[in-house]
């Protein structure tokens, strides 16, 4: 069965780091791209960062340069390494896996899309104070 677990948010102030993980069970990460997406009060949910099965990295352009993604496959884990965090990264963070295409490599640097990826975490949350 496969399923997605993410841990590692909190309170933190601004400035500070926070690593978000995504435990995944069910299948295996090398073979997948995978995502972190979030979605503040309000608004849509939105693209954060992706890894493909080669390891190649998207990123949101509001989150280069402070955020990282990566991924254990021994461990079955994906990682988002968030540092130089601002109010405005506060939201609901999910993990999500593109189970449809195998072996999976990017075509554009773009930031990921929400219809790109058919399996989803429960979220966690983030706030980021001033």
């Amino acid at each position: 069965q496969v399923r997605l677990v993410e841990s590692g948010g909190g309170s933190v102030q601004a400035g500070g780091s926070l690593r978000l993980s995504c435990a995944a069970a069910g299948f295996g990460t090398s073979y997948y791209a995978m995502a972190w997406f979030r979605q503040a009060p309000g608004l849509e949910r939105e693209g954060v960062a992706a890894i493909d099965s080669g390891g190649r990295t998207r990123y949101a352009g509001s989150v280069k340069g402070r955020f990282t993604i990566s991924k254990d496959n021994a461990k079955g884990t994906l990682y988002l390494q968030m540092n130089s965090l601002k109010p405005e990264d506060t939201a609901i963070y999910y993990c999500a896996a593109d189970l449809v295409r195998f072996r999976r490599s990017f075509s554009s640097l773009d930031p990921p899309q929400t219809g790109e990826y058919n399996r989803w975490g429960q979220g966690t949350q983030v706030t980021v104070s001033s």
